[in-house]
């Protein structure tokens, strides 16, 4: 039998170790060090090379054979911003929430899930943890390559519940089954730089840019599907590189973003936008990044114990959502099902980011019963 553990203590000894994405060192050392308390093999190792790497990773795993439980979630956390009532990495309780940059997303997740696995110490199969440092930036060096290291020593999952926070208005109220895609792309319309008051000497891209985002705006994506809300396109920044009145730009530019639905593939959109501006302004240059395809778990037993686990410990019964950002779930889910529940998520990247104290300890026990109906008591 192992000691019982308090999920707001680990929660508090996390959030004290600064990991801004990428995160590595003395965070994962709290975490190895409470999974090895309680029994797991523990293994890290670095990923990848600037600039989006080196990134530490670590797999986490305990018991044998099948079925195989797998909790996935990242240690690393955007950068605290400036004007917290108290210090970012100085966890403190204050009228029953505990305060720090992670609180919510996600090391209160990730604490609750560890406190489960201590309370739930004999069971039939194998439970993992697939844990990151690089989840809240570029993530090409984090899940991707864990996944890639689990592939050569087969292990394969049965099912995935990932710790991001995805409760609205109270914990237990939201499930989310699926993430949208997303796509960035960057565009650049060329001119031809010169004086102001000889404009036929120069080439103004800026009406031409105008034009593409007019076209671009004007696209219809989709009407949404029965579990997607409708794909969007938002631009997010445009400028020009000249600083004087007096300049007509050498090129104009503008960055945007698509969450897109399964009715979509990333590559698709990046040539319908391709097309659509290059017929706006010819010569129009179009690069992009796509972060992840949009995808769905199908209904399946993952839904049901979940669902069943929130219900008997909060009386609620879960919205089963895709809305939302995305996850790291756009990887997990070439590897089993993947549902992704956790925290409260009000709070998530802002100022005096917390988690209440009574969420995390209720977290989880619902992670207790999610780990009992997936793998089963000991033989």
């Amino acid at each position: 039998m192992t000691q019982p553990m308090d999920p707001v203590d680990l929660a508090a000894r996390l959030i004290a170790c600064p990991s801004i994405t990428p995160a590595s060192g003395a965070v994962f050392d709290v975490l190895e060090e409470a999974l090895q308390a309680i029994g797991f093999t523990v293994h890290r190792f670095m990923s990848g090379e600037a600039p989006d790497g080196p990134v530490e990773n670590l797999f986490a795993t305990r018991g044998g054979g099948g079925p195989q439980f797998a909790f996935a979630g990242h240690l690393d956390v955007v950068p605290p911003g400036e004007g917290w009532t108290g210090e970012a990495f100085r966890p403190e309780i204050r009228n029953g929430l505990l305060y720090g940059r992670g609180a919510v997303d996600m090391k209160g997740g990730i604490a609750s899930f560890v406190a489960a696995a201590a309370e739930v110490a004999e069971h039939s199969g194998t439970v993992s943890l697939i844990i990151t440092g690089d989840e809240e930036g570029p993530a090409t060096c984090g899940t991707v390559a864990l996944m890639d290291w689990m592939a050569e020593r087969g292990i394969w999952p049965d099912m995935i519940v990932i710790g991001e926070p995805t409760s609205v208005d109270r914990l237990g109220d939201t499930v989310k089954i699926g993430r949208r895609g997303t796509v960035n792309m960057w565009i650049t319309v060329p001119g031809t730089q010169g004086h102001v008051a000889y404009p036929h000497r120069a080439d103004n891209p800026v009406p031409k840019l105008a034009r593409v985002l007019a076209a671009l705006s004007a696209l219809h994506l989709d009407d949404g599907t029965d579990a997607f809300q409708a794909s969007n396109l938002e631009f997010t920044a445009v400028g020009t590189p000249t600083r004087a009145t007096n300049v007509i730009p050498s090129a104009a530019t503008a960055q945007l973003n698509i969450r897109f639905n399964n009715l979509h593939r990333g590559e698709d959109l990046v040539e319908l936008v391709r097309r659509t501006a290059e017929e706006a302004a010819p010569g129009t240059t179009v690069e992009a990044r796509i972060s992840g395809e949009a995808f769905l778990t199908p209904a399946g037993p993952i839904y049901d114990i979940v669902r069943e686990a929130i219900e008997l410990e909060t009386g609620i019964v879960p919205e089963l959502s895709t809305s939302g950002g995305t996850s790291d779930g756009r990887f997990l889910i070439k590897l089993c099902p993947v549902v992704d529940f956790g925290l409260p998520n009000a709070t998530m990247h802002k100022l005096d980011e917390a988690a209440a104290v009574d969420d995390i300890r209720k977290l989880q026990a619902i992670y207790a019963r999610i780990l009992r109906r997936a793998l089963g008591p000991a033989a």
